[in-house]
């Protein structure tokens, strides 16, 4: 996996390396050790799946506080997530910034950050 950081403390867009032959290609798309080398915590709460009928559907603002936070990570399978997390961390120059990402299918990059506040279209 290739973890590329972003400008948001704790926020990374991660891009599965591709293992390709002539059947396709294989990913990992989570390994708890290269989350927590990072910082993430991997132990996951909860898992879901999401499907939209129509182009353009807003999937919501999550907000969590401490002790409550929770790490997301968000993956598009099909289609394009418009992804947005939005650093509300008093604690923490830029509050209030913001981080926009496209993620198409083709890429298979995941969307991750550590506590910070997200909506994907």
């Amino acid at each position: 996996m290739i973890f590329h950081p972003t400008e948001l403390g704790g926020a990374w867009v991660i891009e599965p390396k591709r293992h390709a032959d002539e059947r396709g290609f294989f990913a990992r798309t989570f390994a708890p050790e290269e989350f927590a080398a990072r910082g993430l915590d991997p132990r996951v709460a909860q898992c879901a799946v999401a499907f939209n009928r129509q182009r353009g559907t807003l999937r919501g603002l999550h907000y969590q506080a401490a002790p409550h936070g929770q790490a997301k990570l968000v993956r598009c399978t099909q289609g394009t997530i418009w992804d947005v997390v939005v650093d509300l961390r008093r604690d923490r120059p830029p509050n209030g910034a913001s981080r926009r990402s496209s993620c198409p299918p083709t890429t298979g990059c995941n969307c991750t950050s550590r506590r910070a506040s997200r909506t994907a279209i």
